[in-house]
């Protein structure tokens, strides 16, 4: 390994951290920097008109405001290019910040006698605090532990989280939606879930056919569009024919608008936001712990796994990701981002591949991805108020739809009836249970039955031979 590119010690990691133009620049040169700057700013064009749907509709699935989900992953952008580790990863906000960010804002937010503002700012501490431990676990090289998540889990929690995002925007597509029941922006995936089910079986009578059309034809055309070239804006695209329709041919069907659950967008992006801590109490520090850990894990996990990704889609055959700086650029986008109005974000793997495959060489991309997204949302802002809900479903479905990969659940299969099996659990309890729970009792039995199993084939003459296909598929995720 070479020890300038990947140092062993805290002090020369360090030195590393604050080195802005190390080796993932190593493929801007004076004789491709017109090429490689245009192949960057493109793609970086692509991925911001993309991203403006996604991040309003993840923001109001996290109980956000839409404009908090366009400030957050344009500044989580900047940030994270500058001090992360990767040539190739875009940040933002992602999927698996969902049920962590909507569980915080229920509890601490007027759904449970709270107000936003201090739910907010109780978000912003908790995620500050993580960015701090996120910074010295990659001062002190914890990167490369991230990678011993084994990959049955990964698939199944990001499985389980797909099909939440899925359940928790029926409401929105079906076009039932109460102003004092405000479904999947009210609730945690934990509870929000059987509820929004509930719900919408309750109100079956309520159900607004035309809603449903434009719900259905934004997941049909975003999917088709996209699948044609990844130069093509499918969700941009969609969501303007569906906000056009519900301004004229549909005006008077009682399509609900983002306007009529948040009010106007606001322009004005940049408002300094400052953390808030609760009454202090028992209850609060458990949450301080399960907020915390959450955030860490989701940052550091799904880094990794998209910083790794990443290097094997681009075909990077030079330096790769530096796990370790990865957390360090992690941490700086959990500490920074909240601060004016955002709140925690992590690598997107759909927007990275988007970023790859539309040529992003280099970090710059991700800094024309943050203006170029911060420029179309703030002379659109008057517009995107405008959006149908039904419109804003029918894209996180369309996004819970490409968290299942077929191929991932195959490969599962293949390495044993265990890891399958642990596949299927996580996947059935991140949604019927919480994220946090889902997945660390999956670590633990995991890891406990590893044990167990280890130590019954030492104790066993003759037994190795039965261990193998087990062995075998654990090497195969810690390669992956």
């Amino acid at each position: 390994m070479n020890k300038k590119l990947f140092p062993t010690t805290p002090a020369t990691r360090l030195k590393l951290f604050f080195t802005l133009f190390d080796s993932r620049w190593e493929d801007l040169t004076r004789d491709n920097w017109a090429k490689t700057v245009y192949r960057d700013f493109s793609a970086g064009l692509i991925v911001a008109m993309t991203a403006i749907p996604m991040a309003m509709g993840f923001a109001m699935a996290m109980g956000m405001r839409p404009e908090h989900g366009i400030i957050a992953g344009a500044l989580a952008c900047v940030v994270g290019r500058t001090f992360g580790g990767s040539k190739y990863q875009v940040y933002g906000p992602t999927a698996a910040f969902i049920p962590v960010i909507a569980g915080l804002i229920t509890k601490y937010g007027p759904a449970n006698g709270g107000d936003f503002e201090t739910a907010h700012g109780f978000l912003i501490l908790v995620s500050m605090i993580s960015g701090v431990i996120l910074i010295i676990m990659g001062i002190y090289g914890f990167g490369r532990y991230a990678k011993l998540v084994p990959n049955s889990i990964i698939v199944g929690f990001t499985i389980g989280i797909a099909v939440a995002i899925a359940l928790t925007n029926v409401e929105d597509i079906l076009g039932i939606e109460s102003f004092k029941d405000l479904m999947g922006q009210d609730e945690d995936i934990k509870g929000g879930l059987i509820h929004n089910l509930t719900t919408a079986f309750g109100n079956i009578d309520k159900i607004n056919g035309w809603s449903i059309f434009l719900g259905l034809m934004t997941f049909a055309l975003t999917k088709t569009l996209l699948r044609i070239s990844v130069f093509i804006p499918g969700p941009v695209i969609a969501m303007g024919l569906a906000t056009l329709l519900s301004a004229t041919f549909l005006a008077d069907k009682n399509i609900i608008l983002v306007k009529d659950l948040y009010g106007s967008i606001p322009n004005n992006f940049f408002v300094f936001t400052p953390p808030m801590l609760p009454a202090l109490n028992g209850s609060v520090v458990i949450d301080i712990i399960y907020f915390v850990c959450a955030i860490v894990f989701v940052s550091g996990v799904e880094s990794i796994l998209c910083s790794s990704m990443a290097d094997k889609l681009a075909n990077n055959q030079r330096t790769p990701f530096n796990p370790d700086k990865e957390f360090f650029g992690q941490g700086m986008v959990q500490i920074l981002t909240p601060l004016v109005q955002g709140f925690p974000c992590t690598g997107a793997l759909a927007r990275t591949a988007t970023s790859i495959k539309a040529g992003a060489q280099t970090p710059l991309a991700g800094y024309f991805k943050a203006a170029l997204k911060l420029a179309m949302a703030y002379n659109l802002a008057q517009y995107l108020e405008l959006i149908p809900m039904a419109c804003i479903g029918g894209i996180l479905v369309w996004v819970a739809s490409n968290m299942i990969k077929p191929s991932e659940i195959r490969e599962i299969k293949h390495q044993g009836k265990f890891e399958f099996a642990m596949m299927t659990y996580t996947a059935f309890m991140v949604p019927l249970t919480d994220f946090l729970t889902g997945v660390l009792s999956a670590l633990i039995i995991y890891f406990v039955v590893k044990a167990v199993f280890k130590r019954k084939t030492k104790d066993t003459p003759g037994s190795e031979l039965e261990a193998e296909p087990m062995e075998n598929s654990h090497a195969s995720n810690s390669q992956k």
